[in-house]
């Protein structure tokens, strides 16, 4: 009797390990955030190895699967009927005669989680930044203190900037979606600052390795003070740069809706000392009367 439920326990653990030899492979990305660790070797100086199985370490769960999947399959049929509606769910017509469009406003904490914030502090610097909603609920503060101290690496060269930038828009499955602003010429925004320049960034996505770098940027100058400012910032007005160098551009910031990804803020002006800015929305607008394709300078290359 003892050594038939040896035998059976042996079966029955052999069943077990080739159940999981045979399920993970087949599992594939549902099992992407578990199956991480199964194929991570590292491990800490001087600690343990790990004495479970592999197998052991991947935290499933069926149930959220399905809720997942059914989820990104109600987005994916509520994407397609806005595309066969029109451009963004909405009717053509409407479409081309829209004026003004309010993208980014704040008035709630769901409304600051579209953002995120970053500093100095990645590459080991000292400057603060915080992002909360204004008084009564109608705007986003963004405020903290810039330090340009330069850590002590023996690499780094500049330091002190602090950014907030806008999370990219994701579709269904997780695809990554673009903003389509060739209907626009120009970004409005109503803010309050404390009179220090900003840089308001565009971010791209471009298909090319060689332009992975590349922003769209513009100075914005605040004037301080208790009074808000509505800026409008024509996209010509915009200068592409690379690797902190400004380069020629014979395009408006509207390159190709599928290059377009996200926008940002940014403080490094060399100042030590704390400094905030307020955004009650950022929109866009159609200016029939802004007919600049382009703001700068133009040269010819090589003349002969």
């Amino acid at each position: 009797m003892a050594q038939a439920i040896t035998v059976l326990k042996s079966a029955y653990l052999r069943g077990r390990c080739c159940r999981h030899k045979i399920l993970c492979p087949l599992l594939g990305r549902l099992l992407s955030d578990s199956m991480s660790k199964l194929y991570s070797s590292y491990r800490r100086p001087g600690s343990q190895p790990e004495k479970k199985t592999s197998w052991r370490n991947v935290d499933f769960s069926f149930k959220k699967g399905f809720d997942l999947l059914k989820t990104h399959l109600v987005m994916l049929k509520e994407e397609t009927k806005d595309h066969l509606k029109g451009p963004e769910g909405r009717p053509f017509s409407h479409y081309l005669l829209e004026q003004t469009k309010v993208v980014w406003e704040f008035r709630s904490q769901d409304d600051l989680n579209k953002w995120v914030i970053s500093s100095d502090v990645e590459i080991g610097g000292k400057s603060e930044v915080y992002l909360k909603l204004g008084r009564n609920n109608q705007a986003a503060l963004l405020y903290g203190t810039l330090n340009t101290e330069v850590p002590r690496d023996g690499e780094t060269k500049y330091s002190g900037y602090c950014s907030m930038r806008a999370k990219p828009p994701m579709g269904s499955f997780n695809r990554k979606k673009y903003y389509d602003w060739s209907n626009f010429n120009s970004l409005y925004l109503r803010v309050r600052g404390d009179g220090r320049p900003w840089m308001v960034n565009i971010y791209t996505d471009p298909y090319f390795s060689h332009q992975k770098d590349d922003l769209y940027n513009y100075f914005m100058f605040t004037r301080g003070g208790p009074y808000w400012e509505e800026i409008k910032i024509p996209f010509s007005k915009f200068f592409l740069s690379s690797r902190g160098r400004v380069q020629d551009s014979q395009h408006p910031i509207w390159l190709d809706k599928a290059s377009f990804l996200t926008l940002g803020f940014t403080i490094g002006d060399k100042v030590d000392g704390p400094f905030q800015l307020e955004i009650d929305f950022i929109g866009l607008l159609n200016d029939r009367a802004h007919t600049e394709e382009f703001a700068y300078e133009m040269y010819e290359k090589n003349p002969q």
